[in-house]
Order: C-alpha cells, then structure tokens, then sequence
C-alpha cells in the first residue's frame, strides 16, 4: 500500500499476513483523485472513510489537506495497522473508530464533506448501503458519498446517483443530495 499523492506521497506501508482487506489498488486511488482534485478544494474538508480496512483513502485526504478525517473498522486487526500507520506519520487530525459502520452512522453528530465507503465486496447488504448512509445525515451540503464497489452492482437508478467510474475491477459510484 502506498500513499499516491500530497503531503505523505510515496510512503509505503505493508499490512501483515493476518490483514484480511482487500486494499484499493494504486491505479484506482490515482483516477479517483485526479477526478475528486479537479472538481474540489480539500484544505476545507472533512472526511468519513467507512470499512477503511487498511486506512488508506482517509490518508490520501489527509495527505492532499483535508482538515479533519474519520476512519471506521470494525475488525481489530485492521484497526490497529491503521493506529500504527497514523503514528508512523504522526497524523495528528484523524479519529480512528473500531465500530460497526451502520452503529457509527446512526450515532454520528457530525456532517462530512465527503463520505467514502469500500465495504468488503462479498457483504450481505451491500445495495442497502448507499441508502443507509444518504438517510443517515451525515453527508454535509454539497457533500459527495463514494462507494467503491464490484461491477456486479449498480447504483444508476439510485435518486442521488451521479456518475460511476471503472478502473479494471474497481468501481466507484457518486452521489449527491
């Protein structure tokens, strides 16, 4: 796993044999922010990383200036490579919740400027999550919720669908409010 651009561009970090997520790949995360850097100002922004599983997209937005990030993993193992991989970088400005995402979600004062969710591709409720998050209030005005997802799933008849973006077997869908 690397860190693709800003502040912390090309540090590496390598979760252990026991890490079970599947990382967004390089190729993904790069076409994915050379979108979301075109169109937004991060110095400004705050960020919800859903399933963050290695950390690594809250880290991007950190490293490109968001103010704030929020990161949600539920397994123990994960949480503590994201804990580590924050020390080492001594990222100051990121929570880290080990928390089931929907409890999260339905307890959550705060409003994001951007959501991202990459939940494991086999989860058994994966079309209900764009609904849970957008229903949930978190998302700030002019907001824009990410999930990335296997192709098998469309979201184009969603109400707030915006646009999907395919890199090889990495699928990005946008919404707005």
């Amino acid at each position: 796993m690397r860190i693709i651009g800003g502040k912390y561009k090309g540090r590496i970090f390598r979760p252990n044999k026991k890490f079970k997520a599947r990382p967004t790949t390089d190729i993904a995360k790069e076409g994915l922010f050379n979108i979301l850097e075109n169109r937004y100002e991060f110095s400004n922004k705050t960020m919800l990383d859903l399933f963050s599983g290695t950390g690594s997209i809250g880290y991007e937005f950190i490293s490109r200036g968001c103010v704030d990030a929020t990161l949600v993993e539920s397994d123990f193992n994960h949480y503590r490579f994201i804990l580590d991989v924050l020390e080492r970088l001594k990222i100051e400005n990121v929570r880290t919740f080990r928390s089931d995402v929907f409890k999260f979600i339905k307890m959550c004062p705060q409003k994001f400027n951007f959501i991202f969710a990459d939940p494991p591709f086999y989860f058994n409720n994966f079309s209900d999550i764009p609904d849970a998050i957008l229903n949930a209030d978190i998302l700030a005005e002019d907001g824009l919720f990410i999930i990335e997802h296997p192709k098998e799933f469309q979201f184009a008849t969603h109400k707030y669908f915006k646009e999907i973006r395919n890199y090889g077997k990495v699928n990005f869908s946008f919404f707005e409010k």
